[in-house]
């Protein structure tokens, strides 16, 4: 769950978390596939009931704007499924992703009184939102949620740390491979292994600008593992890993 808005920004940005491919609707938890590992997870049934019952649930499209920086902090969301990023976008319109969000993180910046990155899907994405101030009320009373937060802010900045080490990697593969790697994470159900098999949420040019590499390099690399009996690409979007060490001595190099 993180602060993000519900209502239109001084700035005129739109009610990014009023909109969506489809209207809200109720929050199912004993549907949730992350329900052991979002943060809600630390409160007791009673009071998932509760937020359950003033939040909402929410689908997002692929390459949509789900928070606008500028955007008032005013609800904190959950996201359920798909794949999102955080990036900042300067004033000639240059995009920098920042961050990427997977299952049980938080979409937003939480704490921030008003977004300071865009929140966009890289896939087709569901979302819970809850009222901000709701969320903080609980806090103060629940102190499990209160850890659960303070954990959550604790692995985004970890998960920051790895981005910026991923791409000081001085090799174009090792960079590549470290990304697949951690799709394979986010990809997988389970914190205690990794997804074999998973989509790549991200298009060769959002790789290649993550990666501080170009398009035909994050190609070239990919069709070079491939060739190597690394990875097998399915389809346009779907990998599976078929040498994990190998995988993972690129990465650490």
């Amino acid at each position: 769950m993180a602060a993000a808005t519900a209502g239109a920004c001084s700035k005129g940005c739109s009610k990014r978390w009023r909109e969506g491919m489809s209207g809200p609707a109720p929050i199912v938890c004993d549907a949730c596939p992350v329900a052991d590992r979002a943060v809600c997870s630390a409160l007791s049934p009673e009071d998932r009931g509760e937020l359950a019952r003033i939040g909402h649930h929410r689908r997002y499209a692929r390459g949509e704007t789900i928070v606008a920086a500028g955007d008032s902090a005013t609800v904190c969301a959950t996201l359920t499924r798909g794949a999102a990023k955080m990036s900042s976008i300067d004033r000639d319109g240059t995009e920098r992703i920042v961050a990427l969000v997977h299952p049980a993180g938080m979409l937003g910046q939480l704490f921030a009184p008003t977004a300071t990155l865009h929140v966009t899907a890289l896939t087709e994405c569901e979302a819970c939102l809850f009222p901000a101030a709701h969320v903080a009320a609980l806090s103060d009373k629940r102190p499990a949620l209160a850890r659960r937060l303070l954990a959550e802010v604790s692995r985004e900045l970890d998960e920051s740390r790895a981005l910026i080490d991923l791409i000081s990697k001085r090799q174009a593969k090792g960079r590549v491979a470290a990304l697949i790697l951690a799709f394979a994470r986010a990809a997988s159900p389970a914190p205690c292994h990794d997804a074999e098999t998973f989509d790549l949420p991200l298009t060769r040019g959002e790789m290649a600008q993550l990666l501080g590499i170009t398009i035909e390099t994050v190609s070239r690399t990919l069709t070079a593992l491939e060739d190597a009996g690394i990875i097998a690409r399915q389809g346009s979007h779907g990998i599976a890993i078929l040498d994990r060490d190998a995988l993972d001595d690129l990465a650490s190099a």
